[in-house]
């Protein structure tokens, strides 16, 4: 069973930038599409953008578009959101999540091995 671990969330002021890392244990790593998504609550969860095992990245949400970037380091087995010029409406729960590949396209599957989440808050 994998295990996901998000990590790098935090306070910023509008304008910053965080880089959040999610690090996978337990089965290897480069069998899993990848995906960060996030949720505020009392809202559905957002998917900010998958990755496929070769990296390819699929589309990201319009919301982050231009601004973050998804990236996947298979030999750390670790997936990474660089998130810049972060703006209020991007506080939420942040995470990661994985599936094991099976055929097909990342960003068309049920994601259901999730990490904690990790708190991004941006506020001035």
């Amino acid at each position: 069973q994998v295990v996901l671990v998000e990590s790098g969330g935090g306070s910023v002021q509008p304008g910053g930038s965080l880089r959040l890392s999610c690090s996978v244990s337990g089965d290897d790593a480069s069998s899993y599409c990848l995906g960060w998504f996030r949720q505020v609550q009392g809202r559905e969860r957002e998917k900010i953008t998958t990755v496929s095992i070769t990296g390819h990245i699929n589309s990201y949400a319009d919301s982050v578009k231009g601004r973050f970037t998804i990236s996947r380091d298979n030999a750390k087995n670790t997936l990474y959101l660089q998130m810049n010029n972060l703006e209020p409406e991007d506080t939420a729960m942040y995470y990661c999540a994985a599936e094991r590949y099976s055929g097909g396209f990342c960003r068309d599957y049920e994601y259901n091995n999730w990490g904690q989440g990790t708190q991004v808050t941006v506020s001035s």
